[in-house]
């Protein structure tokens, strides 16, 4: 079964200010801020969404589909995609664009300051649902606008179940375009902060937006997750990691692990304790495509974790 993931790939550009920000800007002059800051530590990371998403399903033995839009300088990313073995038939380039961006600096206290260009992702409507033969499951996860709206339309006027994963792209939608992709999906996945500027948005309870679709998942950090479905919610409790290193992409890991679950018929407490082992896994490691475990050591630390075997 392949799986299509919607939603952004970019580059991740991580500085580290060597003291406080806190020590360098002036509450008093705030109205007239200009300061520099001295990044001697800099890595470049692959990421975004669909990038992280699919790299997850790859360690898992899914056969997934990346469907995003990227600039003039993908280069580097596409050799990636090929090296990993992901098909890259769907990463559509947009000319005199940039891939989208995200330069992140973070200080001592781990504040950080984004700056985030969309570059090519803005133009992710060029691409059409339609055009990706053999899909059964897919996910529209953050990305431009107009192609959010565009994926979760078409995926659902091909027959295609899929996940919506709004992400930090909710603030992009008005509450009724959020309730009509909902109506959409199958399924729904966000963090406790998003679960809450949906229900806002909406003027919906969790409990009622969960009607609106088979399985409606709440991620809680340190305190695991909710699955919403078939009536009940349903607790998944939070896999312990080895070292807590980076959580950026752990939602797409844990995404990842939830799309393999569906796929391969598992119930909602299995999917989601694969989930959180994926989320576990990631959480270890700086970037949101550095861990690597085998397939097998994916089910080791399941059955670590919950005692039974994963397949």
């Amino acid at each position: 079964m392949s799986i299509l993931v919607c939603g952004s790939v970019a580059y991740d550009t991580i500085m580290v200010f060597h003291d406080r920000f806190k020590s360098h800007i002036l509450p008093q002059q705030i109205h007239i801020l200009n300061v520099s800051f001295l990044v001697p530590d800099m890595r470049r990371e692959f990421g975004g969404c669909a990038g992280n998403i699919a790299y997850n399903l790859k360690l898992l033995g899914a056969d997934a589909l990346i469907m995003a839009t990227v600039g003039d300088d993908a280069g580097a990313y596409r050799e990636r995609l090929r090296e990993l073995g992901l098909r890259d038939d769907h990463v559509t380039r947009v000319p005199d664009t940039f891939t989208a961006q995200a330069f992140i600096t973070t200080d001592l206290d781990d504040n950080q300051i984004t700056a985030f260009h969309p570059g090519a992702m803005n133009h992710s409507h060029l691409n059409r649902v339609q055009d990706a033969a053999g899909v059964k499951l897919g996910i529209v996860s953050p990305d431009g606008r107009d192609g959010m709206l565009n994926h979760a339309s078409q995926f659902a006027e091909a027959g295609i179940p899929f996940v919506f994963d709004p992400g930090q792209g909710m603030p992009l939608f008005s509450g009724g375009e959020l309730l009509e992709c909902l109506k959409l999906a199958r399924y729904c996945t966000v963090n406790d902060y998003e679960a809450k500027l949906l229900s806002e948005k909406t003027g919906r309870t969790l409990a009622e937006l969960a009607e609106e679709v088979e399985a409606l998942v709440v991620t809680l950090g340190p305190e695991g997750s909710q699955i919403y479905a078939e009536g009940r919610c349903i607790a998944i409790p939070c896999v312990p990691p080895d070292q807590l290193a980076d959580p950026t992409g752990c939602g797409d890991a844990y995404r990842a692990g939830f799309l393999y679950g569906i796929a391969n018929g598992y119930d909602w407490q299995r999917t989601g304790r694969l989930a959180s082992v994926m989320g576990a896994i990631k959480i270890g490691y700086r970037g949101g495509q550095n861990h690597a475990p085998a397939r097998n050591d994916i089910a080791e630390r399941y059955a670590a974790a919950f005692g039974e075997a994963l397949w």
